[in-house]
């Protein structure tokens, strides 16, 4: 057990998952405190790294791209009071902090764990139901529909149209742009079939955010949909010609390798990891792993 806490947070490491709690302290963000304790599978990580300075330094982890639906949904754009995966820490703490990075970098490599991207969340986003209220709305998420409810600072010709409900079956995608300088930021979901983007101000599928306190907890609502989308690496399902077989019924692919066993091996271990990080429910993943099986 690796462990380092500080007034920033504090991070513990048992081997197999990072558990990254938000301190108390003042210069906490609104986001890092409203996500609480995160906890990180080995698999989900690139790298760690420790940056020192004269009075304070700051441990950074490195995710693979595609695990975390919250930097996939904010492109990177998460400022540093905000950044989960960033902590402060004291300068006459650096040795505690460099032999966590060890323990962490000796996990990696013993593990043998890629650093390259992935194909599936190995992170399920912010717990829900889910709902903020920031810049000219209020947005809320069961995990099937948002719900968008404007306030008195709406822009008119977007607000007479009323509160607004999208199905997340409905989109194509979500993103999160924070307000920069004199250019206002948006939480946007885009809806399939809809017309071309316009200004977040008049576009009833968007919040309009002006850089105030929370904003950055749009961000939330953006990972929770995003994780619920499929995922950008995921391979495109085939399209179908004519009425669907059913599976049962399906001849068996000729000449089945080797290859194709060994895929399907490294398939169930994925699904098993997934599972274990609760991005797949009990049901999700007994219904995937019959698929599998069945392949074999």
């Amino acid at each position: 057990m690796a462990e380092i806490i500080q007034k920033d947070g504090t991070w513990t490491f048992d081997g197999e998952t990072l558990r990254l709690t938000p301190g108390r302290d003042k210069n906490v963000g609104l986001l890092r405190r409203t996500l609480g304790e995160l906890a990180v599978p080995l698999q989900a990580l690139a790298g760690v790294s420790l940056e020192q300075g004269k009075k304070s330094g700051r441990l950074r982890l490195r995710l693979r791209d595609g695990a975390d639906p919250l930097l996939h949904a904010t492109g990177g754009r998460i400022t540093e009071p905000h950044d989960p995966y960033q902590l402060v820490v004291e300068s006459d703490r650096y040795g505690v902090a460099e032999y966590f990075t060890e323990e962490v970098r000796t996990a990696l490599l013993l593990e043998q764990i890629p650093s390259g991207p992935v194909t599936g969340y190995l992170l399920p986003g912010p717990p829900l139901p889910l709902s903020v209220s920031a810049g000219d709305g209020t947005v809320s998420f069961d995990g099937e529909r948002i719900r968008l409810e404007w306030n008195w600072k709406t822009e008119d010709a977007k607000a007479a149209a009323g509160p607004r409900t999208l199905a997340v079956a409905d989109l194509e995608g979500v993103e999160w742009q924070p307000a920069a300088g004199l250019e206002n930021g948006h939480l946007r979901f885009l809806v399939r079939h809809a017309p071309a983007k316009v200004p977040a101000k008049y576009d009833p599928n968007a919040v309009e955010l002006w850089g105030f306190k929370k904003d950055p907890l749009m961000a939330l609502v953006a990972a929770a949909v995003q994780a619920r989308l499929p995922h950008p690496s995921a391979p495109a399902a085939p399209a179908l010609e004519g009425p669907p077989v059913p599976e049962a019924d399906r001849p068996a692919p000729p000449g089945r390798t080797e290859d194709d066993h060994d895929a399907l091996l490294r398939r169930l271990r994925e699904l098993g990891e997934l599972h274990r990080s609760g991005v797949l429910t009990d049901e999700e993943f007994t219904l995937a792993k019959q698929a599998v099986l069945k392949r074999m």
